[in-house]
Parts: C-alpha cells; structure tokens; sequence
C-alpha cells in the first residue's frame, strides 16, 4: 500500500514535492492507537499512509470523496465509512479494530476544512475509545502544507500564490484513552501546528526577497495605489524601492531608521528600501507627544529620519510641529532626494527589473540579512504609559503574514483597503508587507478617520477586504458622506486593535449591510493572533463555525492561546478566567535595550516561547477567545474589582448622542480604595444629567457607578483610534 500511496501522490502532487514526517518514533510498535488530526485536504488519507510504518485503517466520510479517482484509491486501503444513520455500528466497528491491536485514522472534525482552521471537533472518537476495551493509545497529528494544494477548500488564486512542494506531518507523544477527549486533542494539535510552522517560515527568505519574488511574478500588474492618484504595478514599485534605496544608502548611517511618512504607495515603497539595506525600519508615531518621540529617538539610536515635506505641512495644519524631533537628527526629504533620479536611471532601472531574473536583482540591490535580524521596531502605543520598542524579526512578519494570508484565502477579485497607519503593527503588517509577499492589491488612504475618501478610494477600485479599528468603524457609520453603495464591493470586514462595541457592529450591519468580524492581537505578536470567519456550510449540510459574536476567534493557524492564573501561570480550565498567553511563529524578540522587561512578559514552556499578554480572558471548548479586560483596567472597590472597559459599555448603551465619546479611568480614594471617573466628550450639562440618572437605575451594581463626571472637550486618543487611558488618568487627576 505504501508504493500506492507514493505513486498517486507524486502523480497528484508533481515529482518534486517533498514529505517531512516529525515524531513518527511516537506511533506505537505494536499496541493500538486511534490517530486524530486535522483535515484541509482530499489526500490527507494518502500522506498519512506514507508517512507511517505500520499497516492502518480510516475512518472517512465518503461524502468528501466523489471523485472517481478518489474512489478508486480507496479501494486499495482498509477503511470505516462514517455513518449518519447508524452511527452505533460504525462506532463498533472502529472499536473492535482498536480492541484487535490495530492502527486506526480519523479526522475528529469529519469535514474537510473550509478556511485553513480546525473546525468543530466531533465526539464521536470519544464515544469510539469508551466502547474499547483493551488498551488503546491516542496520537494526535498535524498535517501542513495540503491547504496550499489543489485538493483542498481554498480559493483557487491562494493556492497559485503559495504553491509549495514541501509537506509536512507531525505525530505527537501518546495520550491515554482516558485523557483523549476533544479539549485535550484540539490542544495537542494546536501544539503541533506551533512546530510544524516555526519550521515552515525557518525556511523561507527575508521579507525583501520574498517581495521581490512575488513582485517579479506580478509583472506589470497593479500591486499599490493611493488616494492622491499615484499606482505602481509590480515592475514600477520594484523599480521606485531600488532608485530611492540607491539614493538612500549613502546617507544612512545606523542600523535603526525613522521613517514619518503616511499610508500611501511611498510609504511603502520606502520601507521596502530600508530593509533592503538590511536596515531596521522604525515607522514612528507623528501623533504621539513630543516627550514620546524623543524618548523614542533615544531608545533606538535614530540618527536619520526619512520624512516628506509636503506630509510635514499637513501635520503642521493639524496642530502637529515636528521640528523639535529634527533637531541634532538628518531629516532626508523624499522631495529633495527625488531630484537626483534622471529619467535614463529611472527607465535603465525600471528595464533590469523587467528582463533581469529574480536572482540577480535580488543579489545586486538586497543586503543580505538573517530570518532572525531585526526587521521593524514597533514603539507601542503608550495607552498606559512610557512606550516600548518592540523588535519584530522577518521571521515574526513573514510567519504572520502567512497566517493571515491562510484564513483570509484571497481571491481572484480581492484588493485590500490600507488606510491603517504605518507606526501601527496592523497598518505595517497587514496592509503593507501582507499584500507585497502575498500578492494582493492594496489600495490606500493616509486618514483612517477620513471616511469618504475611503467610500470614494473603495468604490473606484472595487476594494473586497477592510480594516479598521471599532473607533475607525463608528466614525464612517456616522458619516454622512460614506453611503452603502461605496462599499458594495466589499466582502470581508475585520476589526482589531481595539474592542468592538457591539452598538458599532450592529449600526454598521444596518447602515452598510456588512458584519464585521472581530480579530485580536497585539504588537508583540507582530500583531494577529485570531480572528472570527464567516461561517460556511459544508457538503453535507452542516456548518463549519468561524464566527461567535463577543469572541475574538479562534487562533490563527500556527498559533495557541493558553489561559493560566496570572499568579501561578498554572493552566487553567475550558470557560475558566484567567491571563491570555500567546504562542506561535510571530511572538516577538523582545523589548528593545530592555532584558528585565522582556524577561517579564516571555516565558519559556517546554521550550516554546509565550506572551503574557496583561490581558484577561477565556476559551471555549471549540477554541474561541473571548477577552473580558487588561488587568491593568479595573478598579478595586470595597475589595472587588471593576472592570472598567465593562463600565464604559454599559453606559455608551445608554448615551442618546450618537456624537457622545467617553472614556472610564480610576483614581484613589481613601474611604473604598478607588474611585472611577467618567471623562465625556459632545454632550451638555442637561443630557449629563439624565445620563447619571439612568445609570442609578440602570446599573445592577452600584459599584460601578461612576463618582466623578467630567465633560471635556475631546476624549484623549492614539494614532490607532484607541483611548489614551494614560493621558486620561492625568486629566482624571487634574479635575480631583
């Protein structure tokens, strides 16, 4: 059987693909054990029995296998078909082959995927090893790299832009029958799927050369356009990085670069430049406050400054001056530098990019760096305090961006909205390298808060997938101008960095007709680690779950999340609460010239690395993550505490202004310990007033009630939308 398998899999797949098989020593000699993993393709039976040495049998639901040469392959291997009308005798008849000593194959999700996750895991291989009576050892298993193949669910143009020849299963260590129940197996495989990717991306290249792979693909395609009329195809953004990377060089001394530029086709295309230098782009935050920024030149070392002078007198109309930050710095004008760039070097350039091969141009213009190098620098937020340089590696951006690439499963039509700004990991990440090494086009707009310019950019080039953050969102149902029409061509709508208020999803759903999926992640983790997915209906009628609305999803493939006491780190239980850890390929290298702090929020667990995220939430038995607050936002009153991000919800369901903003803090107070204070912003005196009653009678509990209101006249936010809840404490402070 092993020779069939071989030869309809090099006949399936091509003479070059290549299986890696990782803990094969774990499948039992002799004894019998039921093997569960995870099913993404039509072939997985057939990799399987490859892989191992012993003699197996598969438990399949024929329905996934209509093809007539599926069928015929079939025939050659011993299987169970799965039945829906008298599950007790198949159930049986798995159980007495496990009871014989024999090795038994299953998929617990039963369905092939339908979007690169695990899906729901069935119980009936629990109901399987409760009717054996001998002793029977469970192998979970992770197979990678059949979702990019053409026998899976994914869309046709994912598959031609990560055609891979490399596949990949992982078996894991025994379990006994007792422990195997679903929980404890989707665990094990999500372990595995940790392993198998950090070994994928270890063997990719740098984030310039796998740009410059796919842009050599692209050709004279669309690849970047913005708002202000400029579009670069593949050929044409090539040839703009290597001028201006070839103007750069001589200027850029230090390995850490700043760059103040905004979400536009040269912004992008000058990140690009600096990591072909094999330089460190640091995209600082112009929004933040001077103190903040400085810090951050300091920190990193930041001697350049790549700016724009036309976007630097933007910033001056907004009320933001710069020109402390440039002093004792070199401030390199794209404006000034531009003039050096003769046509003859534009159109010699731009020809070598058309007939030169990839290899060459990769040798010629691209520093070499290592996948472990340093890539950007992300200075945090400073929501509760100092900023903090984050080093993301391309090993973190590539394997994120492949991540991502595997849930969204573009398609033929797809061009993603990029209007994020480029100090936020979201904006950088996933809507600037993503579509580069994906191959997606991206169109985009420097103001995520402009929300017409975005309608207009979206329905001029039929964009399919947007981004945002909840704050973001609610400012374009409030916009008059942004009508339902503009975003008719969009099919995918994510939300992150943030909380999304339910009154935003469900306002949104009404105005545009779009739900909005909500994802989940932070900076030191590059920055996606989950995502909820429309849900899809499989072939037999059911429906694989991507959405649970209040959750942020499940993790994306080759990540985990791990819920432990945040004062023990001890695992704790499904539906238990407790400090959210992340696992996987895009954990951070650490904070930037800081070892104390990184050693603070790493932490080594059988030699996988975690983050401790600060924030506190709970999993479900399917692996959705729901987070209920960070740690460091509640207040303790009378010996409990508060959650304040819960208070802050409570009362905007019953604000009437739609234009009312608000924000909760706590300050202390000798009688309870603390005391919450309610900054509210576009509202009067008379509407606060009936605002505090209805919340005396709306409230359950009384703790929650905010003892201080102060109306202000803007709520203090971050360049990503979000609340500055350090900037508010101090304002909270001021008013006491």
């Amino acid at each position: 059987m092993k020779v069939v398998s071989f030869l309809f899999v090099k006949l399936m797949l091509g003479l070059k693909s290549k299986l890696q098989v990782f803990g094969l020593d774990n499948i039992p000699k002799t004894k019998a054990s039921l093997l569960l993993g995870n099913h993404v393709s039509w072939i997985d039976w057939a990799i399987i029995s490859l892989s191992l040495k012993r003699k197996c049998t598969f438990v399949i639901y024929k329905q996934n296998y209509d093809k007539w040469y599926e069928k015929l392959m079939l025939s050659f291997f011993d299987n169970i078909e799965i039945s829906n009308t008298n599950k007790n005798d198949y159930i049986n008849k798995v159980a007495k082959k496990l009871d014989n000593g024999n090795l038994v194959v299953m998929f617990p999700e039963v369905n092939i995927s339908k979007n690169g996750h695990l899906g729901e895991f069935q119980r009936d291989f629990e109901l399987i090893l409760k009717q054996t009576n001998n002793e029977v050892l469970v192998n979970p298993f992770y197979i990678k790299g059949l979702w990019e193949t053409k026998f899976s669910n994914a869309n046709r143009k994912y598959k031609s832009l990560n055609k891979s020849s490399l596949i990949s299963i992982s078996f894991d260590t025994s379990m006994n029958k007792h422990e195997a129940n679903k929980i404890n197996v989707k665990k094990a495989i999500k372990n595995l799927s940790i392993s198998s990717w950090i070994g994928y991306i270890n063997k990719l290249e740098t984030i310039p050369e796998l740009v410059f792979n796919r842009l050599k693909k692209q050709k004279f395609k669309l690849v970047f356009a913005d708002s202000t009329g400029m579009e670069l195809s593949a050929y044409k953004f090539m040839t703009a990085s290597i001028l201006f990377k070839n103007l750069l060089k001589p200027r850029l001394k230090n390995q850490n670069i700043g760059i103040i530029l905004p979400s536009t086709c040269a912004g992008a295309f000058i990140n690009l430049s600096v990591l072909m230098l094999g330089k460190t782009a640091v995209n600082l935050n112009f929004t933040a406050n001077i103190d903040s920024l400085l810090f951050s030149l300091k920190d990193a070392n930041i001697k350049s400054i790549i700016t724009s002078k036309n976007f630097i007198n933007k910033l001056l109309e907004k009320g933001i001056d710069l020109s402390k930050l440039f002093e004792n710095i070199d401030v390199i004008y794209l404006e000034d530098i531009k003039t050096n760039i003769s046509k003859i070097a534009g159109l010699k350039t731009l020809l070598s990019t058309i007939f030169l091969p990839t290899f060459i141009l990769k040798k010629t213009h691209i520093n070499k760096s290592k996948i472990s190098d340093t890539a950007l620098i992300m200075f945090s937020s400073g929501s509760e305090g100092t900023p903090k340089g984050i080093e993301l590696t391309h090993r973190n951006v590539v394997g994120n961006c492949k991540q991502i690439s595997s849930i969204i499963n573009v398609n033929e039509n797809d061009k993603i909205v990029g209007s994020l700004p480029f100090f936020h990991a979201f904006g950088t990440v996933v809507t600037l390298f993503y579509p580069l090494i994906e191959g997606i086009k991206c169109v985009c707009h420097p103001d995520p808060t402009d929300g017409y310019s975005i309608g207009k950019l979206i329905e001029k080039y039929k964009a399919t997938i947007m981004l945002g953050t909840s704050t973001f969102l609610r400012l374009y149902i409030k916009n008059p101008k942004m009508t339902k029409e503009m975003l008719e061509s969009i099919r995918l709508v994510v939300a992150g960095a943030e909380k999304l208020s339910s009154k935003v999803r469900t306002e949104f759903k009404t105005k545009f007709d779009l739900d909005i999926y909500e994802g989940y992640g932070v900076t030191e983790t590059t920055p996606v680690a989950s995502c909820n997915l429309p849900n899809i209906q499989n072939n037999d009628g059911s429906i694989q779950i991507g959405n649970k609305i209040g959750t942020v999803g499940m993790a994306i493939p080759g990540t985990k999340f791990k819920i432990v006491d945040p004062n023990t780190n001890e695992e704790l239980n499904t539906n238990e609460e407790g400090m959210v850890l992340i696992g996987g390929v895009q954990v951070m290298k650490g904070y930037l010239n800081n070892e104390a702090k990184s050693a603070n929020v790493l932490l080594d667990i059988h030699g996988s690395k975690w983050y401790i995220t600060g924030d506190k939430g709970k999993l479900d038995e399917d692996g959705f993550l729901t987070i209920l607050d960070r740690y460091s936002r509640f207040a303790k009153l009378g010996g409990e505490m508060i959650s304040l991000t819960l208070v802050e919800e409570k009362i905007k369901d019953l604000v009437k202004n739609e234009l009312t903003d608000l924000v909760t803090t706590a300050i202390s107070d000798d009688k309870k310990g603390e005391k919450i204070v309610c900054l509210i912003s576009n509202i009067t005196h008379k509407e606060l007033e009936v605002l505090k009653k209805d919340i005396i009678s709306n409230f359950d509990s009384k703790l929650m009630i905010p003892s201080i209101y102060k109306i202000i006249e803007e709520i203090p936010k971050l360049g990503s939308g979000k609340s500055d809840f350090a900037k508010a404490k101090k304002i909270a402070l001021e008013t006491i």
